[in-house]
């Protein structure tokens, strides 16, 4: 059976933000908006590190894998909101930008970490 698309987005993004804390990440803050844009996860590794993660789901690969479908736009959005959480936290770390495709499969759902998934 197919999950309604919102219902897909929010397990998917429950599900996301358990696998990141299970690869000892820690969730900063989730669905963050600035204007148009939303960063889905915003996660720190280790001390120096804040990652900013696209959580892209699809209920079926039929029509393309979930990461193929961050589109330029997407992306340009996504360093404007970037840029202003560092601006609001005074970072000065590292910041890396990744993408987790994740697909719903019999026992939960496959998730894929493309990390450094664009600049």
């Amino acid at each position: 059976m197919l999950l309604p698309a919102h219902q897909l987005g929010q397990d998917s993004e429950d599900a996301a933000a358990a696998y990141l804390t299970a690869q000892g990440y820690t969730i900063v803050q989730r669905n963050y908006r600035y204007r148009r844009a939303e960063i889905d996860l915003i996660a720190r590794l280790e001390s120096a590190l804040l990652v900013f993660v696209e959580v892209k789901a699809r209920s079926t690969t039929q029509f393309g894998y979930p990461e193929a479908f961050v589109t330029e736009r997407k992306r340009q959005l996504f360093r404007l909101a970037a840029e202003q959480v560092q601006e609001e936290l005074d970072w000065h770390g590292d910041i890396r930008f990744d993408v987790l495709a994740v697909t719903p499969v019999a026992a939960g759902f496959r998730i894929e970490h493309f990390e450094d998934a664009f600049y």
